[in-house]
């Protein structure tokens, strides 16, 4: 059986000094800023996935939660690679609940953008797929960012299958969000609705855009036609 000790040796091994000064300024981990006191090593994704793939069959989840809960944050996007085939190659639900509660149970550790976006929409926006999805809209009005923005993610897989109920839900009430972090998650939610059916990203748009923070309203309206695009962000749309 492998340890958690012998994962963490491995991610040592790929550490590049200069890499993680890189990263702990593009995730913001300075004091005050969203990611403080985050630590990186400097790993690069793919090695991290690779990692995951190699142990995944001989990792005993009982030793997951160390990882989960480690400072460095490549450890934890390792755990939760782990986790995500877990959950993929679970053969009943009973087993996938088990990987779902304790992605529930750790969350708070599931604590920057690029932890969230990778894993929220694989776990929970699956599970929740054909399920009641009160957990989410629960945590639509956390005081926990990562929360919020799990939440929001999680809906990807909902609008991939073509149900665009709980992105639009969550959108309207997170219009007066604070963070540009919601801002971005939600935007690029609705953008993906967007390219799905315009019709129901142009239906949201027309009655919120007025109000909608900038940010959000830039994201949601990426991939529309340019002179439509334009005159969303000058106010000026005729419907």
């Amino acid at each position: 059986m492998i340890s958690n000790d012998y994962i963490i040796e491995l991610l040592r091994q790929e550490t590049s000094e200069e890499y993680a000064k890189r990263m702990q300024g593009f995730f913001k981990t300075g004091k005050g800023q969203y990611g403080e006191g985050d630590i990186f090593w400097g790993i690069r994704v793919p090695f991290q996935r690779a990692i995951a793939k190699k142990v995944r069959r001989d990792f005993s989840p009982n030793q997951w939660p160390v990882l989960i809960e480690h400072p460095v944050h490549e450890v934890r996007m390792t755990a939760l690679f782990i986790l995500i085939y877990w959950y993929e190659m679970a053969k009943s639900d009973k087993e996938k609940e088990k990987w779902v509660q304790l992605y529930i149970d750790y969350r708070y550790h599931i604590n920057n953008w690029d932890l969230v976006d990778t894993s929220a929409y694989k776990i929970l926006g699956d599970w929740f797929w054909d399920r009641d999805r009160s957990l989410l809209k629960d945590w639509v009005v956390s005081q926990n960012l990562w929360e919020v923005r799990i939440a929001v993610v999680s809906t990807y897989r909902f609008i991939k299958r073509g149900d665009f109920s709980s992105t639009l839900w969550m959108g309207q009430r997170l219009l007066n969000h604070s963070h540009d972090l919601i801002h971005k998650a939600v935007g690029w939610m609705l953008r993906e609705v967007g390219k799905m059916e315009e019709d129901v990203l142009l239906e949201f748009l027309n009655n919120y855009y007025t109000i909608m923070p900038r940010t959000m309203l830039r994201y949601a309206i990426e991939k529309l036609k340019e002179p439509l695009r334009k005159a969303y962000l000058l106010g000026e749309v005729k419907y």
